[in-house]
């Protein structure tokens, strides 16, 4: 099995509660399939099908010994699902410093940068209302002038 695919099966194993519990239990040693299912109100279908899971994931191993079958907890895949994690972890913190740290950046270089910025990205100009051209002829008020000076001016500039 692939180490991406183990990793998958490893989670997938460890999503559901039942096969977590049985994993807490087996932690304390071995034990029989019967005393791992005791603490359950699931059939014994169920109870086989959650250690299968379990089994094809690497984290439990089954003996066989006459007719006893002991159950033991592998620690080695969960150890590499641990170590996938604090991988991610890490990797996400430097992420969120770097972004941290550019953002003081930008914050020290102007204070107010950061609202200009987002104000533009709310009402970029290609999305902003085109301006109707206004017409100096169609806009004169009351007294007849357009409201840029004296009416005696601009009926030298007509």
């Amino acid at each position: 099995m692939k180490p991406e695919d183990q990793l998958s099966s490893i989670f997938a194993a460890l999503a559901d509660p039942i096969r977590r519990e049985i994993l807490v239990r087996l932690s304390r040693g071995p034990a029989s399939v019967g005393e791992v299912a005791a603490p359950f109100e699931v059939s014994a279908p169920a109870i086989s099908q959650h250690l299968k899971v379990l089994e094809r994931a690497g984290l439990v191993t089954r003996t066989v010994q006459a007719q006893w079958r002991t159950l033991s907890l592998r620690p080695e895949p969960l150890d590499e699902a641990a170590a996938w994690v604090e991988q991610q972890r890490r990797e996400w913190n430097l992420r969120l410093d770097s972004l941290a740290e550019h953002l003081e950046r930008m914050q020290q270089r102007d204070p107010r940068q950061g609202r200009k910025d987002r104000q533009h990205r709310q009402h970029p100009q290609h999305l902003r209302k085109p301006q109707k051209p206004r017409n100096p002829q169609n806009s004169q008020n009351s007294t007849g002038n357009s409201g840029r000076g004296h009416p005696e001016e601009e009926e030298t500039e007509r």
